[in-house]
């Protein structure tokens, strides 16, 4: 790896030492996702640190499965930050008042080690907030990825600029700041396969028992199919038509087709699918709280590269990731044999491409 060292810094020792560690990763659903095997590399290694993470209040919720407990060691505090809020009302007290509030909680804990596997400017923001011992590292990513955001200005507030390769899946680049800022040889995928949630997590979540889906005569969900057609980027849709084929295709099978949505926009594009599609439904909204339980009692998750196909990926369901314009390299499950990937930059798939990819992850 090819790190840029701004400062001359002495190693962190991991087997003298357990240092405090703060995880940087502010948002969104699938990049916290995507962050959440360091967790779990920095626990193998350093069982006695205290590893924190700040994150916008929005996905709290991904983070509070991995909270220590008494049975469970992973995060010992998460730190709520809300700059996707506080934007909007710049002037009020209440803004302050929580950005205050927010300051302070970073300020409770001196950290040695500050991991911010972000890139942007108000991710750096948070390094240079934060309280650090007088030899911390603060590692940040020292150049952008492939069709990634970044912002090389947040470089200013690292002690450690790690450059990562153009085409880095987004776990693996996490991973390259954590062995940087341990001086640790790099992880190798295949040798240490991503961890997300803990087994009994993902097996002890309640069923969500929404209006229209079907039952089992002893009551629990009939064999549905989610179907995540949205996302925030038009150009990463796959076309209206292939969903209707595919759904014909899985309730010639057995399955009740599901299609969320997020907005009223995408709840008009999922009614105008379903219609097309005998005993699909059209759900009402649901919090990410509820998302894990419905992805969890799925037989099976289809969705466009984003948040929620990913959360279906993490927690070790049978997935199809469908690629329409963006890279599979950067974000593909590949720790599942149930999880198939189709499609790719600038390369959507065709409907019977994605049948047989579903033959796949049903399989496995």
């Amino acid at each position: 790896m090819s790190i840029q060292q701004l400062n001359p810094l002495p190693t962190v020792s991991p087997a003298d030492q357990a240092p405090k560690i703060l995880l940087v990763k502010l948002s969104s659903l699938g990049d916290v996702l995507h962050n959440l095997p360091i967790v779990w590399d920095l626990r193998k290694r350093l069982p006695n640190a205290q590893i924190d993470w700040i994150v916008e209040e929005a996905y709290v919720h991904l983070l509070e499965p991995l909270k220590t407990t008494d049975a469970f060691k992973g995060i010992d505090h998460i730190i709520p930050v809300a700059f996707r809020r506080w934007r909007k009302s710049l002037f009020s007290i209440r803004t302050w008042r929580e950005f205050f509030a927010m300051r302070k909680q970073l300020q409770a804990t001196t950290y040695d080690v500050v991991l911010e596997t972000q890139g942007l400017l108000k991710s750096g923001l948070v390094c240079a907030l934060a309280k650090k011992s007088n030899n911390a590292v603060v590692a940040g990513l020292g150049n952008a990825t492939e069709h990634s955001g970044y912002e090389p200005l947040a470089r200013m507030f690292y002690t450690q600029s790690v450059h990562v390769p153009l085409k880095c899946h987004a776990i693996d680049r996490s991973r390259w700041v954590m062995c940087s800022a341990f001086d640790w040889p790099l992880l190798n995928r295949n040798e240490e396969s991503p961890l997300f949630y803990p087994n009994d997590f993902v097996a002890q979540l309640p069923p969500l028992l929404l209006e229209g889906l079907k039952k089992t005569a002893q009551g629990a969900p009939a064999p549905y199919v989610l179907c995540f057609h949205a996302t925030a980027r038009a150009a990463k849709r796959w076309p209206n038509e292939n969903w209707v084929e595919l759904g014909k295709a899985l309730f010639s099978q057995g399955y009740q087709l599901v299609f969320p949505w997020g907005s009223p926009e995408e709840m008009k594009v999922s009614a105008l699918i379903a219609s097309q599609i005998p005993g699909a439904i059209v759900p009402r909204a649901f919090s990410i709280e509820e998302a894990y339980s419905l992805v969890a009692h799925a037989a099976l998750t289809i969705g466009v590269d984003t948040g929620l196909t990913h959360l279906s990926a993490v927690l070790g369901k049978p997935t199809v990731e469908i690629y329409c314009d963006s890279p599979r390299w950067k974000t593909e499950g590949y720790w599942s044999k149930a999880i198939a990937n189709v499609g790719d930059y600038k390369k959507s798939p065709f409907a019977e491409e994605v049948v047989q990819a579903v033959r796949v992850a049903k399989t496995a």
